[in-house]
């Protein structure tokens, strides 16, 4: 007998797990890995988070449900974090900390789009955005964005796209963005707000890697520009993840407009109950002096990791190269280097049996022109990266 499967579960995987599987069975068979494939920094939280989180456990505290929106003291963390980097008065009531920045996804795609309506989002860009909206049964968008747009949408790519694909109701913008690292300076996000404010569009904005950016020295905004600062309309997502170093403990949040706020509220009571509370009571640490700085510490490794990889770029033959302004991640075209290769599918198969690396082909991100790129993950140390250009570049002179 054969039962229905939903056509909303038809979304491909992230690739990016699939090769991490392989990674470990490499491994357990004694295989010597470097795995530059996850955006995963190296080191883990900081030390007070640690120590909050052992406090917690050896206390025997009481790890019961909390708000559906989370503890209020967190809530208020994070806020408090909005006045440290951005100036911006945000209360607590409008923060939601969600089970990861994907747990903020879900809930804001499902707080403001409905089935059938259409939301635009840059091509290349991160799989789960279509993957969730096309699983919520939204039509996703995807807008061709190239080099010469810094491959990031315009007004001018978006009024294109509207003239020949009729009207949008949301837009999901990334900056730092994944798989490239670029990212939207200030006079760019004013034009992008505005145009969504004209076009009575949901702006919906991942700031997840604010903070892990390399501006030139007296750069303005050197953490990134919030779109809460020029706009209370959109929703804001961030995350624990990346600048704190805290990918497993599934923390993240949503800055919530006013409309959506009681969406938000009786979505994560129901979608989650509430989000994990032992990684609430840690991510307290988070927030303090000592936290702010072991995590800008670990930008300035991954910022001479960078500088490593950017001198090695004419050795390795990749161009061209997305400028990687911020994140931690190298989006580069292989043309030149995908003779005798179906494709940098087939490349980065290849390249991981015989040199044991792990990249990502940039098919997870792009799946028109995402055969000819591949994206390459810093975050793993200068001494892995090093390592893994010498193997790669061995690997292309065969």
């Amino acid at each position: 007998m054969t039962l229905k499967v939903a056509r909303r579960a038809a979304v491909p995987p992230f690739e990016v797990m699939n090769i991490l599987d392989r990674v470990a069975e490499l491994r357990a068979a004694g295989r010597d890995v470097i795995s530059l494939c996850a955006g995963e920094p190296s080191g883990g939280a900081p030390a007070d988070v640690e120590q909050l989180a052992a406090r917690a456990h050896t206390a025997r505290s009481d790890m019961g449900y909390t708000s559906a929106l989370g503890l209020r003291s967190l809530r208020q963390e994070v806020a408090g974090h909005y006045r440290r980097w951005y100036g911006l008065d945000v209360a607590a009531e409008e923060v939601a900390i969600t089970t990861g920045s994907s747990g903020a996804f879900v809930l804001a795609f499902l707080a403001a789009f409905d089935a059938g309506d259409r939301v635009a989002l840059a091509r290349p860009g991160y799989p789960a955005y279509r993957n969730i909206l096309h699983a919520l049964g939204c039509e996703v968008v995807e807008i061709d964005c190239g080099p010469d747009v810094g491959f990031q949408p315009t007004p001018e790519v978006l009024d294109d796209v509207v003239a020949r694909t009729g009207a949008v109701d949301g837009l999901v913008v990334a900056s730092p963005a994944n798989p490239t690292g670029t990212m939207i300076g200030r006079d760019q996000l004013v034009a992008l707000t505005s145009w969504a404010g004209a076009n009575r569009v949901r702006l919906v904005s991942d700031e997840i890697y604010h903070g892990i950016t390399y501006p030139p020295a007296g750069a303005p905004d050197p953490r990134g520009v919030s779109a809460w600062e020029l706009d209370r309309t959109g929703i804001v997502i961030s995350s624990f993840s990346k600048y704190w170093g805290m990918t497993g403990w599934r923390l993240g949040w949503a800055l919530m407009p006013a409309d959506l706020a009681p969406a938000f509220d009786a979505l994560a009571g129901n979608v989650a109950l509430c989000p994990p509370a032992p990684a609430q009571v840690a991510g307290l640490g988070a927030f303090t002096d000592d936290a702010y700085a072991e995590a800008d510490a670990r930008v300035a490794g991954f910022a001479g990791t960078r500088a490593v990889l950017l001198g090695e770029l004419d050795r390795l033959g990749w161009g061209p190269v997305a400028p990687a302004d911020g994140a931690f991640y190298l989006y580069a075209d292989l043309a030149r280097n995908l003779d005798g290769f179906e494709g940098s599918p087939h490349w980065c198969a290849e390249l991981l049996e015989r040199e044991g690396v792990a990249v990502v082909p940039g098919t997870d991100f792009d799946a028109v022109h995402g055969s000819r790129f591949v994206r390459l993950s810093f975050a793993a140390g200068r001494e892995n990266v090093a390592e893994a250009v010498e193997r790669i570049v061995r690997f292309q002179a065969r």
